[in-house]
């Protein structure tokens, strides 16, 4: 049976097209805006990485991956082969972003956006 004919495969596309239209969304189109979910005091990306004390190199390490995974995601619908790896790869990118949340003491509700990525990632490799 074709994976997209069962139940659990329609379910997996649909979280799937939601997360890669979710991070598509904050880096390629908010990465710039000021959002109640950044860490610390920061208004931007380049700030929020700043506040975890982290390089700009690493900013953008972070947002190719993160753009790719998607592509990933979405290219997944017809490659299955694609997801099961980039789903994995967005757990640790998700815990991460979790433990930076936490490493500047940042109220939980901001570390809601990547627990919620974090827990479809996980959705995904299980279904």
């Amino acid at each position: 049976m074709n994976t997209i004919q069962s139940t659990e495969g329609i379910i997996r596309v649909i979280l799937q097209i939601v997360v890669a239209l979710g991070l598509l969304n904050v880096w390629l189109l908010r990465r710039n805006q000021s959002t109640p979910y950044r860490g610390g005091a920061a208004r931007n990306m380049q700030e929020e990485f700043a506040a975890y004390g982290l390089p700009g190199w690493f900013m953008n390490l972070i947002g190719l991956l993160k753009v790719a995974f998607a592509v990933c995601l979405i290219a997944g619908i017809w490659l299955p082969v694609l997801v099961d790896p980039v789903a994995i790869g967005l757990v640790v990118l998700m815990v991460g972003a979790i433990v930076m949340h936490l490493k500047v003491q940042d109220p939980l509700i901001r570390s809601l956006p990547a627990l919620v990525v974090l827990i479809l990632s996980l959705a995904i490799v299980f279904i």
